[in-house]
C-alpha cells in the first residue's frame, strides 16, 4: 500500500488535519493476480482499513475470497462481476455502488476490465486451493490481522 494514515493526537493544523492523496501521481502496483492492480489511498497497519484503486484488465479474476467486515466498492469505469458465490452473475457497472455485509464470500472478475474505488474495514480473506487462508500479498491471514479481533 502506498498511503499510510498515522494515528495523530492533534488535528490542529492541515498537516496533521487533511491527507491529501495524488493518485495520478502514484504508479499502479501489481498484485499476485493476474491483471489486478492497486493504488493504495489509505491503509492502517493496525486496524486494517484500506481504501484503494483497483484496476482490473479484461477478464481479471479475484479468486474466493471473503470480506471479513463489510467492503463498499464504487465502479469508476467497466464492469464488476460475480463469477462464483451466492450473488452469481450479479454485474456492477460504472457509475453502480455495491457494498457486502461482513463475512459474504465470492469469487469476482471483470470480464472486460473496470476501475473502482474500493474500502474495506479489513483486507480479504482468499483461500488458497492448498487450504491456506491468505490476504491480497499472499501472507497468512492470521498472522497479519489475527490481532484486530483480539484488542
Amino acid at each position: 500500500m502506498d498511503a499510510v494514515t498515522p494515528k495523530l493526537e492533534k488535528h490542529d493544523t492541515a498537516e496533521t488535519h487533511s491527507h491529501v492523496v495524488r493518485p495520478d501521481e502514484m504508479e499502479w502496483k501489481k498484485t499476485r493476480f493476474p491483471g489486478c492492480e492497486v493504488k493504495g489511498l489509505l491503509f492502517d497497519e493496525k486496524t486494517g482499513l484500506v481504501t484503494a484503486l483497483i484496476r482490473l484488465a479484461p477478464g481479471a479474476v479475484l479468486p474466493d475470497h471473503e470480506h471479513v467486515k463489510v467492503e463498499q466498492t464504487y465502479v469508476l469505469q467497466g464492469t464488476l462481476c460475480d463469477k462464483e458465490g451466492p450473488a452469481e452473475g450479479l454485474i456492477v457497472g460504472a457509475g453502480e455502488f455495491v457494498w457486502r455485509e461482513a463475512g459474504s464470500r465470492h469469487v469476482a472478475w471483470s470480464p472486460d476490465g473496470g476501475l473502482m474505488l474500493a474500502m474495506f474495514q479489513i483486507p480479504n480473506k482468499f483461500f488458497e486451493s492448498d487450504g491456506r487462508v491468505t490476504d491480497i500479498s499472499g501472507t497468512d491471514w492470521d498472522t497479519l490481522w489475527g490481532h484486530v479481533f483480539k484488542e
